[in-house]
Protein backbone atom coordinates (compact mmCIF):
# COMPACT_ATOMS: atom_id res chain seq x y z
CA UNK A 1 0.00 0.00 0.00
CA UNK A 2 2.70 2.60 0.81
CA UNK A 3 4.49 1.71 -3.02
CA UNK A 4 1.21 2.88 -4.41
CA UNK A 5 0.83 5.89 -2.00
CA UNK A 6 4.54 6.99 -3.60
CA UNK A 7 3.77 6.16 -6.72
CA UNK A 8 0.81 8.27 -6.75
CA UNK A 9 2.84 10.92 -5.12
CA UNK A 10 5.28 11.01 -7.71
CA UNK A 11 2.70 11.09 -10.18
CA UNK A 12 0.98 14.04 -9.01
CA UNK A 13 4.84 16.09 -8.99
CA UNK A 14 5.10 15.17 -12.63
CA UNK A 15 1.64 16.25 -13.36
CA UNK A 16 2.29 19.31 -11.85
CA UNK A 17 5.96 20.01 -12.85
CA UNK A 18 4.28 19.80 -16.29
CA UNK A 19 1.78 22.96 -15.40
CA UNK A 20 3.88 24.94 -14.10
CA UNK A 21 5.88 24.36 -17.19
CA UNK A 22 3.46 24.71 -19.56
CA UNK A 23 1.86 28.18 -18.08
CA UNK A 24 6.01 29.41 -17.89
CA UNK A 25 6.38 28.83 -21.37
CA UNK A 26 2.51 30.53 -22.15
CA UNK A 27 4.18 33.15 -20.53
CA UNK A 28 7.46 33.47 -22.62
CA UNK A 29 5.93 32.50 -25.64
CA UNK A 30 3.29 35.75 -25.04
CA UNK A 31 6.27 37.92 -23.66
CA UNK A 32 8.18 37.50 -26.45
CA UNK A 33 5.47 37.96 -29.45
CA UNK A 34 5.62 41.60 -27.12
CA UNK A 35 9.25 42.44 -28.13
CA UNK A 36 8.28 40.97 -31.64
CA UNK A 37 5.97 43.33 -33.37
CA UNK A 38 3.56 41.99 -35.89
CA UNK A 39 2.90 44.13 -38.37
CA UNK A 40 4.66 46.90 -40.32
CA UNK A 41 8.48 47.89 -40.99
CA UNK A 42 10.83 49.57 -38.21
CA UNK A 43 12.81 52.47 -40.11
CA UNK A 44 16.33 53.02 -39.71
CA UNK A 45 17.21 54.38 -36.70
CA UNK A 46 18.62 57.93 -36.98
CA UNK A 47 16.68 58.95 -39.53
CA UNK A 48 14.69 61.81 -40.38
CA UNK A 49 12.50 63.92 -43.08
CA UNK A 50 15.13 66.88 -42.63
CA UNK A 51 17.71 64.40 -44.19
CA UNK A 52 15.91 63.44 -47.41
CA UNK A 53 15.51 65.24 -50.19
CA UNK A 54 12.95 67.93 -51.12
CA UNK A 55 11.28 65.44 -53.35
CA UNK A 56 11.13 62.53 -50.82
CA UNK A 57 9.58 64.19 -48.44
CA UNK A 58 6.16 64.43 -49.45
CA UNK A 59 6.18 60.93 -50.07
CA UNK A 60 4.46 59.29 -47.10
CA UNK A 61 1.84 56.97 -45.47
CA UNK A 62 -0.57 58.98 -43.40
CA UNK A 63 -3.06 56.70 -41.33
CA UNK A 64 -6.37 57.08 -41.95
CA UNK A 65 -7.51 54.57 -39.80
CA UNK A 66 -11.62 54.19 -40.23
CA UNK A 67 -12.00 56.30 -42.91
CA UNK A 68 -14.26 55.09 -46.25
CA UNK A 69 -12.36 53.96 -49.33
CA UNK A 70 -14.61 55.68 -52.23
CA UNK A 71 -16.55 52.33 -53.55
CA UNK A 72 -18.20 54.14 -56.39
CA UNK A 73 -14.50 55.30 -57.72
CA UNK A 74 -14.68 53.78 -61.02
CA UNK A 75 -11.51 51.89 -62.88
CA UNK A 76 -10.45 49.57 -65.93
CA UNK A 77 -9.83 45.73 -64.63
CA UNK A 78 -7.30 43.52 -66.24
CA UNK A 79 -9.72 42.29 -69.19
CA UNK A 80 -10.65 46.24 -69.77
CA UNK A 81 -14.09 46.32 -68.27
CA UNK A 82 -15.23 49.43 -66.47
CA UNK A 83 -15.83 48.10 -62.91
CA UNK A 84 -16.65 50.09 -59.50
CA UNK A 85 -14.49 49.41 -56.79
CA UNK A 86 -17.82 48.31 -54.73
CA UNK A 87 -17.72 44.83 -56.93
CA UNK A 88 -14.63 43.95 -54.65
CA UNK A 89 -16.41 44.28 -50.99
CA UNK A 90 -19.41 43.46 -49.07
CA UNK A 91 -18.66 40.58 -47.87
CA UNK A 92 -14.62 39.68 -47.93
CA UNK A 93 -11.64 42.09 -46.23
CA UNK A 94 -9.40 43.27 -49.14
CA UNK A 95 -5.87 43.94 -48.80
CA UNK A 96 -5.15 46.79 -51.32
CA UNK A 97 -1.46 47.11 -53.03
CA UNK A 98 -1.09 50.90 -54.74
CA UNK A 99 1.76 50.32 -57.08
CA UNK A 100 2.45 51.38 -61.28
CA UNK A 101 3.17 48.79 -63.27
CA UNK A 102 5.73 49.92 -65.09
CA UNK A 103 7.84 50.77 -61.82
CA UNK A 104 11.67 49.45 -62.23
CA UNK A 105 12.39 48.59 -58.98
CA UNK A 106 9.89 49.31 -55.75
CA UNK A 107 6.57 48.40 -56.53
CA UNK A 108 7.82 44.86 -57.62
CA UNK A 109 9.65 44.43 -54.89
CA UNK A 110 6.43 45.29 -52.80
CA UNK A 111 4.09 42.69 -55.40
CA UNK A 112 6.74 40.46 -54.23
CA UNK A 113 6.61 40.63 -51.13
CA UNK A 114 3.00 40.45 -51.32
CA UNK A 115 2.51 37.56 -53.02
CA UNK A 116 5.07 35.87 -51.14
CA UNK A 117 3.66 36.49 -47.72
CA UNK A 118 -0.20 35.73 -49.09
CA UNK A 119 1.00 32.53 -50.31
CA UNK A 120 1.89 31.31 -46.86
CA UNK A 121 -1.17 31.98 -45.75
CA UNK A 122 -3.85 29.12 -45.61
CA UNK A 123 -6.53 31.42 -46.27
CA UNK A 124 -6.64 32.00 -49.99
CA UNK A 125 -7.41 34.96 -52.41
CA UNK A 126 -10.67 35.13 -53.63
CA UNK A 127 -11.76 32.51 -50.74
CA UNK A 128 -11.83 33.97 -47.40
CA UNK A 129 -10.02 37.83 -48.96
CA UNK A 130 -9.51 39.72 -52.24
CA UNK A 131 -6.53 41.79 -53.59
CA UNK A 132 -6.77 44.60 -55.14
CA UNK A 133 -3.43 46.20 -56.97
CA UNK A 134 -4.65 49.80 -58.14
CA UNK A 135 -2.15 51.88 -60.55
CA UNK A 136 -1.37 55.35 -59.41
CA UNK A 137 -0.20 56.09 -63.39
CA UNK A 138 -2.90 57.03 -65.19
CA UNK A 139 -1.28 56.09 -68.50
CA UNK A 140 -0.72 51.99 -67.71
CA UNK A 141 -2.84 50.34 -69.71
CA UNK A 142 -5.11 47.13 -69.06
CA UNK A 143 -2.46 45.28 -71.31
CA UNK A 144 -0.06 46.31 -68.86
CA UNK A 145 -2.21 45.17 -66.12
CA UNK A 146 -2.97 41.87 -67.54
CA UNK A 147 0.56 41.63 -67.89
CA UNK A 148 1.34 42.07 -64.34
CA UNK A 149 -1.08 40.01 -63.20
CA UNK A 150 -0.25 37.07 -64.72
CA UNK A 151 3.50 37.65 -63.40
CA UNK A 152 2.88 37.66 -59.66
CA UNK A 153 0.22 35.13 -59.98
CA UNK A 154 2.90 32.62 -60.92
CA UNK A 155 5.01 34.12 -58.28
CA UNK A 156 1.36 33.10 -55.78
CA UNK A 157 1.66 29.78 -57.19
CA UNK A 158 -1.96 29.48 -57.29
CA UNK A 159 -4.09 29.92 -60.46
CA UNK A 160 -7.16 30.12 -59.19
CA UNK A 161 -6.47 33.03 -57.30
CA UNK A 162 -6.88 34.81 -60.56
CA UNK A 163 -11.02 35.61 -59.77
CA UNK A 164 -9.97 37.21 -56.51
CA UNK A 165 -6.40 39.45 -57.07
CA UNK A 166 -7.07 42.20 -59.68
CA UNK A 167 -5.00 44.94 -61.58
CA UNK A 168 -6.74 47.65 -62.31
CA UNK A 169 -6.11 51.43 -63.76
CA UNK A 170 -8.13 54.46 -64.24
CA UNK A 171 -7.83 58.39 -64.65
CA UNK A 172 -6.13 60.61 -61.88
CA UNK A 173 -9.17 61.97 -60.79
CA UNK A 174 -10.08 58.61 -59.60
CA UNK A 175 -6.51 57.75 -58.31
CA UNK A 176 -6.72 60.43 -55.99
CA UNK A 177 -10.00 59.65 -54.78
CA UNK A 178 -8.25 56.54 -53.43
CA UNK A 179 -5.02 57.59 -52.65
CA UNK A 180 -6.37 60.33 -50.34
CA UNK A 181 -8.75 57.80 -48.85
CA UNK A 182 -5.43 55.67 -47.49
CA UNK A 183 -2.94 58.25 -46.66
CA UNK A 184 -0.78 57.31 -50.02
CA UNK A 185 0.92 59.81 -51.39
CA UNK A 186 3.45 59.69 -54.03
CA UNK A 187 4.94 62.27 -56.74
CA UNK A 188 5.94 62.29 -60.24
CA UNK A 189 9.63 63.01 -61.32
CA UNK A 190 9.75 64.56 -64.70
CA UNK A 191 13.07 64.26 -64.93
CA UNK A 192 12.85 60.86 -64.93
CA UNK A 193 9.14 59.96 -65.84
CA UNK A 194 9.12 57.96 -62.75
CA UNK A 195 7.42 58.12 -59.52
CA UNK A 196 8.45 58.66 -56.16
CA UNK A 197 6.13 57.13 -53.58
CA UNK A 198 5.74 55.17 -50.46
CA UNK A 199 5.28 51.33 -49.74
CA UNK A 200 3.11 49.14 -48.34
CA UNK A 201 -0.27 47.73 -47.63
CA UNK A 202 -3.27 48.82 -46.71
CA UNK A 203 -5.99 46.45 -45.31
CA UNK A 204 -9.81 47.49 -46.20
CA UNK A 205 -12.71 45.78 -44.44
CA UNK A 206 -15.53 44.42 -46.03
CA UNK A 207 -17.34 47.44 -45.71
CA UNK A 208 -14.47 49.24 -47.80
CA UNK A 209 -12.72 51.38 -43.95
CA UNK A 210 -9.03 51.67 -43.84
CA UNK A 211 -8.54 48.77 -40.81
CA UNK A 212 -4.72 49.18 -40.84
CA UNK A 213 -1.16 49.40 -42.58
CA UNK A 214 2.21 47.69 -43.06
CA UNK A 215 5.14 49.19 -44.00
CA UNK A 216 7.81 48.42 -46.25
CA UNK A 217 8.42 45.45 -48.87
CA UNK A 218 8.44 42.11 -47.32
CA UNK A 219 5.51 40.92 -44.59
CA UNK A 220 4.96 38.24 -41.98
CA UNK A 221 2.15 36.03 -42.71
CA UNK A 222 1.12 35.61 -39.60
CA UNK A 223 0.66 39.76 -39.41
CA UNK A 224 -1.46 39.53 -42.42
CA UNK A 225 -3.34 36.71 -40.68
CA UNK A 226 -4.45 38.50 -37.88
CA UNK A 227 -5.00 41.90 -39.50
CA UNK A 228 -7.25 39.80 -41.92
CA UNK A 229 -9.01 38.17 -39.22
CA UNK A 230 -9.92 41.05 -36.98
CA UNK A 231 -10.87 43.20 -40.41
CA UNK A 232 -13.45 40.59 -40.69
CA UNK A 233 -14.91 41.07 -37.52
CA UNK A 234 -13.37 37.77 -36.82
CA UNK A 235 -16.14 35.97 -39.39
CA UNK A 236 -12.18 34.14 -40.53
CA UNK A 237 -9.62 32.69 -38.17
CA UNK A 238 -9.52 30.23 -35.64
CA UNK A 239 -9.66 29.96 -31.71
CA UNK A 240 -5.76 30.29 -32.16
CA UNK A 241 -6.14 33.34 -34.21
CA UNK A 242 -8.83 35.09 -31.64
CA UNK A 243 -6.61 34.38 -28.55
CA UNK A 244 -3.52 36.62 -30.17
CA UNK A 245 -5.88 38.85 -31.17
CA UNK A 246 -6.86 39.46 -27.69
CA UNK A 247 -3.51 39.43 -26.29
CA UNK A 248 -2.65 42.41 -28.64
CA UNK A 249 -3.31 45.70 -29.82
CA UNK A 250 -2.48 47.39 -32.97
CA UNK A 251 -0.29 50.59 -32.52
CA UNK A 252 -1.66 53.11 -35.32
CA UNK A 253 1.49 55.00 -34.69
CA UNK A 254 3.95 52.37 -35.82
CA UNK A 255 1.65 49.99 -37.93
CA UNK A 256 2.34 46.85 -35.63
CA UNK A 257 0.68 44.68 -33.42
CA UNK A 258 2.20 45.20 -29.37
CA UNK A 259 1.62 42.27 -26.80
CA UNK A 260 -1.36 43.53 -23.70
CA UNK A 261 1.15 42.25 -21.19
CA UNK A 262 -2.24 42.39 -18.85
CA UNK A 263 -3.95 39.78 -21.45
CA UNK A 264 -1.14 37.54 -21.78
CA UNK A 265 -0.34 36.56 -18.31
CA UNK A 266 -4.53 36.30 -18.00
CA UNK A 267 -4.18 33.65 -20.90
CA UNK A 268 -0.94 31.97 -19.27
CA UNK A 269 -3.03 31.43 -15.63
CA UNK A 270 -5.97 30.46 -17.29
CA UNK A 271 -3.76 27.94 -19.35
CA UNK A 272 -2.46 26.89 -15.98
CA UNK A 273 -5.50 26.46 -14.50
CA UNK A 274 -6.78 24.02 -16.79
CA UNK A 275 -3.58 22.11 -16.86
CA UNK A 276 -3.57 21.86 -13.20
CA UNK A 277 -7.42 20.84 -13.64
CA UNK A 278 -6.53 18.61 -15.87
CA UNK A 279 -4.10 17.05 -13.87
CA UNK A 280 -5.83 16.55 -10.52
CA UNK A 281 -8.97 14.96 -12.17
CA UNK A 282 -6.47 12.13 -14.36
CA UNK A 283 -4.83 11.68 -10.86
CA UNK A 284 -8.44 10.98 -9.06
CA UNK A 285 -9.71 8.69 -12.09
CA UNK A 286 -6.50 6.74 -11.67
CA UNK A 287 -6.85 6.59 -8.50
CA UNK A 288 -10.69 5.53 -8.46
CA UNK A 289 -9.70 3.17 -10.86
CA UNK A 290 -6.72 1.19 -8.92
CA UNK A 291 -8.07 1.59 -5.14
CA UNK A 292 -8.69 -1.94 -3.78
CA UNK A 293 -12.36 -2.48 -2.27
CA UNK A 294 -12.10 -3.01 1.82
CA UNK A 295 -11.37 -6.41 2.97
CA UNK A 296 -14.58 -8.29 5.04
CA UNK A 297 -13.55 -9.61 7.76
CA UNK A 298 -14.73 -13.38 8.21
Amino acid sequence: MGMKSNFRGRFAQIWLGIAVIAGLAACGAFTEARAQAVGGFTPTAGTNSAQLPNILKAVRFDQKLGDQVPLDATFTDESGKTVTLSQYFGKKPVVLVLAYYRCPMLCSEVLSGTASALRQLSFKIGDQFNVLTISFDPTDTPAVSATTKQTYLKEYGDPAAATGWHFLTGQKSQIDRVTDAVGFHYTYIPQTGQYAHAAGLVVLTPAGKVAQYFYGVRYQPQDLRLALVQSSQEKIGSVVDQILLYCCTYDPDTGKYHALISRVLQVAGALTILLLGGAIFLLYRWDMKHRRPPTQAA
